[in-house]
């Protein structure tokens, strides 16, 4: 278990998500508090957990109970204490939402909140409890991570972390496709973040390109059997408030 977990760690920092990790690591500083949010099976927690050090603290949301139960597990494993994993999604208010599960059994890295998922894909639906994270975090911690992954639901975390981004301005780190949105496209979550006084690049090739050069009609053009596989579909970015 704990071979693979590396195995994935560093197959993500070194290859998968050289560009993403690296953003953050250049980010952030011994004694951070650091998000991921949507973990599934771990890929930036080692990452994180080493780079805020034993006075740092990771905060790790997983809905599916399964993985949060494996990342629980290999944490303890390599004791990695200070990852805290939280079986919750993150979400706009604190309470319960329906969680989408892509598959008739097992976890899925296509797990969402969104329910247009559902309407695509044969999908589960669970129960899960969620959190905003203005409710998680008290006012004076100091966040300056949020890693996010959550199939279509980010302005719906973004939304429930208003005061985070306007009193601690952390690195964003996150997935957006149009594809996965209830509403609008990437755009519209892209206003959300530059009304707040933010700017933001693009993964494309591992290597980050500016915001302005982004479009969808190339980047993320839906031509063909799984054209998110496609080396030149990008729907990573990387948002850092402008100094």
């Amino acid at each position: 278990m704990e071979a693979r977990f590396l195995w994935r760690a560093f197959r993500a920092r070194y290859r998968d998500e050289k560009a993403e990790l690296s953003a953050i690591r250049d980010y952030v500083r011994p004694g951070d508090t650091v998000c991921d949010i949507g973990a599934n099976k771990g890929a930036f927690v080692w990452w994180m957990s080493r780079w805020v050090g034993d006075r740092g603290r990771v905060a790790a949301f997983e809905p599916q109970e399964e993985l949060a139960d494996y990342l629980r597990r290999v944490c303890r494993k390599l004791s990695l204490s200070n990852i805290t994993v939280e079986a919750k999604a993150v979400d706009a208010v604190s309470g319960t939402r329906t969680l989408y599960v892509p598959g008739s059994s097992g976890n899925s890295p296509g797990a969402s909140l969104n329910a247009r998922l559902s309407e695509r894909e044969n999908c589960r639906a669970t129960t899960v409890p969620v959190v905003a994270l203005d409710d998680y975090f008290d006012p004076g911690c100091r966040v300056t991570v949020l890693k996010i992954d959550v199939e279509g639901a980010e302005p719906r975390v973004f939304e429930g972390a208003r005061r985070i981004l306007k009193e601690r301005s952390p690195l964003l780190v996150f997935e957006c496709e149009n594809r996965h949105l209830e509403s609008g496209d990437v755009f519209d979550v892209f206003r959300i973040l530059l009304d707040l006084g933010y700017e933001g690049d693009f993964v494309c090739g591992r290597r980050l390109r500016p915001l302005a050069e982004f479009d969808p009609s190339v980047h993320q053009r839906e031509i063909g059997e799984r054209f998110w596989d496609r080396k030149d579909y990008c729907n990573n970015f990387i948002f850092r408030k402008r100094s």
